[in-house]
């Protein structure tokens, strides 16, 4: 069911190890405690009181309340997290608020939510944010996020037979999503999650979905995965980022322009799947012309060498998206860093004969 901010589901606890381990596109996964009316601070503790925080909290635990209010009489979050945390420390013990100092893998974060007098409270079961896959630690500019760039990937549905260029690579993050979509590679599978810190924690059962989602892996990519870019650097961070991924064999990075790619010999059907830069992305500093002259690039070279093949790229300039010359659909919107993009794709037309 789709809920504010996400989608909810019911799990066991192995879906719910499970999910965190899979999911390719979600940010975090929650567990909801409770939900209760609140219309007086002595409801709130008494709603509070209720809910199984020894299944998910541990005593001396560094706590984090990610708090918000909509037509509620209670609505001051410093006051609301007033009232948490006493209640909190009584019930488990030791509990306190987490400050910058603590370990981020250390922390509890629970996100509370009121909305109409209605209180919501949720445990966060991923911890740090899913999609830190933990392969980025080299970054080009205006890195895009690996949930959104395999978002892209699932979007258009590539499954890795066949090959996949992305022109504007950057750090290489969409080549790597779809080099571990095609293999198989479950994105969270060597990560820690907030889960594994809980009293009800189950490591037999862990350890049962984590075997199940490594004998799922292929061995490699069936069609090639061509990467460029024309800043070398961003190449490098690229190719360290893949090595860390485990899928730098499946990739081949090249330096080179937009104007140079070309499809891989042998491959009359495939996709274009980048994420160009636009001007609210990279600032100042890439000037208007040159990024129209970028998009119009690769359009006409999409429909000089690659007829027959599908052109997708994220979008958040319509004047610069109509550059390209192509007559795209659109898959999905969302926003990236607070600007509305869309995910384009456009087949390019067969040569005529």
């Amino acid at each position: 069911m789709v809920d504010v901010g996400g989608v909810v589901f019911n799990a066991t606890t192995r879906q719910l190890y499970a999910a965190n381990i899979l999911c390719r596109t979600a940010s975090k996964i929650t567990v909801r405690l409770g939900q209760f009316r609140a219309l007086a601070w002595h409801e709130l503790e008494l709603g509070l009181r209720g809910l199984p925080w020894d299944t998910v909290l541990r005593r001396d635990t560094p706590v984090r309340l990610r708090i918000t209010s909509h037509a509620s009489g209670l609505y001051h979050e410093d006051a609301i997290a007033d009232r948490v945390f006493p209640v909190l420390d009584r019930l488990i013990g030791g509990i306190r608020p987490a400050t910058d100092a603590d370990d981020d893998q250390d922390v509890q974060e629970f996100v509370i939510r009121f909305a109409r007098d209605v209180v919501t409270i949720a445990a966060d079961a991923s911890g740090v944010l899913l999609h830190r896959r933990g392969y980025r630690q080299a970054v080009a500019k205006a890195p895009l996020r690996e949930t959104l760039a395999a978002a892209m990937v699932l979007g258009l549905e590539w499954t890795g037979e066949t090959p996949l260029i992305d022109p504007c690579c950057g750090s290489g993050t969409v080549a790597i999503e779809a080099a571990m979509v095609a293999r198989g590679i479950a994105p969270g599978l060597e990560r820690p999650f907030a889960f594994e810190r809980w009293p009800s924690f189950e490591g037999g059962t862990l350890a049962s979905v984590r075997g199940a989602a490594r004998a799922q892996v292929r061995p490699s990519v069936a069609a090639p995965i061509l990467a460029s870019d024309r800043d070398a650097g961003a190449i490098d961070a690229a190719r360290a980022n893949a090595e860390r991924a485990g899928v730098a064999a499946d990739i081949t990075f090249t330096r080179q322009a937009v104007s140079a790619i070309a499809p891989p010999a042998g491959h009359e059907r495939g996709l274009i799947l980048t994420n160009p830069p636009y001007g609210a992305r990279v600032g100042a500093a890439s000037a208007e012309a040159d990024l129209r002259d970028l998009y119009a690039v690769l359009g006409r070279v999409s429909r000089a060498s690659f007829p027959g093949w599908t052109v997708a790229w994220l979008g958040a300039d319509p004047q610069l998206d109509r550059q390209l010359g192509l007559n795209e659909r659109e898959v999905w919107r969302t926003s990236n860093g607070g600007i509305p993009i869309r995910l384009l794709a456009a087949p390019v037309r067969e040569r005529a004969v």
